[in-house]
């Protein structure tokens, strides 16, 4: 690719990329701190991928989706999953009307932009699979018709971190279909000085729709032309590479701790992820820093540990820590 060619697509970037510091600070007004889970919210919603929280209670995740939707004018609907809930609950059934004599289709709640899927482990997995197909697919069937969801489409799940108490771990293909997963931490003593204040006052501010989602769709578009270079691609696949044979990157103290390493999928969501987050700096081209700035999120909940990992308390963080030290940066 010429070097004028890339002026052209980074000036292009620039200018496209401007709805982005609007939407920041649309959800800035709501959301006081968190800018790490904003951020991940613009790259999923930016890169076509969804999203895992992991956090306590009571630290605005929900607020952050249903502000988004706001912000971009985007239906939203939330899925309170429990243990009794059902499939049928999630993607909507058939229902017979004795009028026309015929089965009619009831959608269910999946068919909106930004889905909220709030306590996703505490569902069994039957519920958890009917996720699957729309998650990946981007489409739902119903009987023997098959529906498109509207775009954008956005699945933000949650899951609690301590009480796992009557939970359903996700199963694996569930989670790989998580472009991201993002820790949510408790706020600083000044942002959370100010949440109080907010709440006492009973005065919240009330996001205004800024961008409509015909905006999302081109500017995902937009994303996937962000040039990377063929050095950048084979460093992503080294950093995959390195959690499935770690031994061939000189890590060969992982091998033990390490059950599977991260799948194709996350090579995918790697390259996307760093596109995205080099149009939110409104760049036009990837960096390395673009790809490390993404990778815990990325392959925190690819990598398999272990027994012996889990006696040693070795995390996931500390092996995708290890394996970016590792791996040359081109």
């Amino acid at each position: 690719m010429e070097s004028v060619n890339i002026k052209e697509l980074n000036d292009r970037i620039q200018k496209e990329s401007g709805f982005v510091d609007i939407l920041s600070l649309e959800m800035g007004k709501v959301i006081v701190g968190q800018k790490h889970l904003v951020e991940n919210l613009m790259i999923a919603l930016l890169a076509d991928g969804h999203i895992l929280l992991e956090g306590m209670p009571g630290l605005a995740k929900t607020l952050a989706i249903s502000t988004l939707s706001k912000a971009v004018g985007g239906k939203f609907s939330r899925i309170q999953f429990t243990p009794d809930l059902l499939p049928a609950d999630v993607t909507g059934t058939l229902i017979y009307s004795q009028k026309k004599e015929e089965f009619e289709v009831h959608k269910g709640p999946i068919f909106a932009n930004f889905v909220l899927a709030d306590e996703i482990n505490r569902a069994p997995a039957k519920v958890q699979s009917a996720l699957l197909e729309a998650m990946q697919e981007r489409q739902v069937t119903l009987g023997d018709q098959t529906y498109r969801l509207p775009e954008p489409f956005l699945v933000m799940a949650t899951q609690n971190p301590v009480e796992q108490e009557g939970t359903y771990p996700l199963p694996e293909a569930q989670v790989d279909r998580f472009m991201l997963k993002c820790i949510v931490d408790y706020p600083k003593k000044e942002e959370e000085k100010l949440i109080v204040r907010m709440n006492n006052s009973g005065e919240f501010p009330t996001p205004n729709a800024v961008v409509t989602p015909e905006d999302i769709i081109r500017a995902r578009k937009i994303v996937r032309e962000v040039y990377m270079d063929e050095k950048i691609e084979r460093y992503i696949v080294d950093i995959v590479y390195a959690t499935r044979t770690p031994a061939e990157y000189g890590l060969k103290e992982l091998e033990g701790l390490i059950g599977f390493g991260a799948s194709p999928r996350a090579s995918i969501s790697l390259s996307l992820a760093a596109k995205a987050y080099a149009f939110i700096k409104r760049r036009g081209y990837v960096i390395p820093e673009d790809v490390r700035a993404v990778c815990y999120e990325v392959l925190r909940h690819r990598i398999g540990l272990t027994y012996e990992a889990e006696a040693e308390n070795v995390t996931t963080e500390q092996i995708v820590e290890k394996v970016i030290n590792a791996v040359i940066v081109p």
